[in-house]
């Protein structure tokens, strides 16, 4: 699937996308109720299921998961502040590894000097922690991160900048998520997006291809 012929710019998210760090931001969550007394009652998939759905979708449902929880810390910021806090401490802990296909990805964009970006919904704190530990991903040249616009995905915001800095007239733009909620940001920008993704809820992956998104399992499944 040579998708990427004849593209001038590529936008990318990150999280989950190209790297593999979606499973520490679970396991931040699974800390900061731990801290506190409480199991988190979802798996990793349930997690995902959540948090790909809206920017409200974990503070909503944690809370009516596990309403004693509220009841001590009713301030969503402040769970929120102790997760990026525990975040922090597991990319400063352990290894993080690039999605399947992706370091391979990036040489072809660079050897091939095609224009991109990321555009993540993570504070910059924590996208120069990860960029530090994989040398490839410092190839991007363009990186917009939570500081940098207004509203998170799935508003187009932060893929508007993009293109306001990378677009010429003529350029073909691909964008590439992992979620439903990225792909709308995408389409609300007006951006061709492709969902790279293997853990993609049914209802998701449904809602995806009713809206015509291109959904494959990975990057290595790329042929350039």
């Amino acid at each position: 699937m040579d998708f990427l012929q004849n593209t001038q710019l590529v936008l990318l998210d990150f999280d989950g996308l190209l790297v593999n760090t979606e499973n520490l931001h679970f396991q931040a969550y699974q800390r900061v109720c731990a801290n506190r007394g409480f199991s988190l009652p979802w798996d990793f998939f349930t997690f995902c299921s959540i948090a790909h759905r809206s920017s409200s979708g974990l503070k909503e449902k944690m809370y009516h998961d596990l309403p004693a929880l509220y009841a001590l810390e009713p301030s969503w910021e402040v769970l929120y502040q102790e997760k990026k806090t525990e975040y922090i401490k597991l990319l400063q802990e352990g290894a993080i590894d690039l999605m399947p296909g992706v370091e391979r990805f990036l040489q072809f964009l660079e050897q091939n000097n095609i224009k991109r970006a990321v555009v993540t919904n993570s504070p910059k704190e924590q996208i120069d922690l990860i960029k530090e530990k994989i040398p490839s991903l410092q190839t991007i040249p363009l990186w917009i991160t939570r500081e940098d616009y207004k509203n998170p995905k799935p508003a187009p915001d932060g893929y508007l900048q993009a293109l306001a800095k990378l677009l010429e007239p003529g350029d073909k733009v691909l964008g590439f998520e992992d979620t439903l909620r990225g792909y709308l940001a995408l389409e609300a920008a007006g951006v061709e997006g492709i969902v790279v993704s293997e853990v993609l809820s049914e209802e998701f992956r449904a809602e995806l291809i009713s809206r015509g998104a291109k959904i494959i399992p990975s990057f290595a499944t790329l042929t350039f």
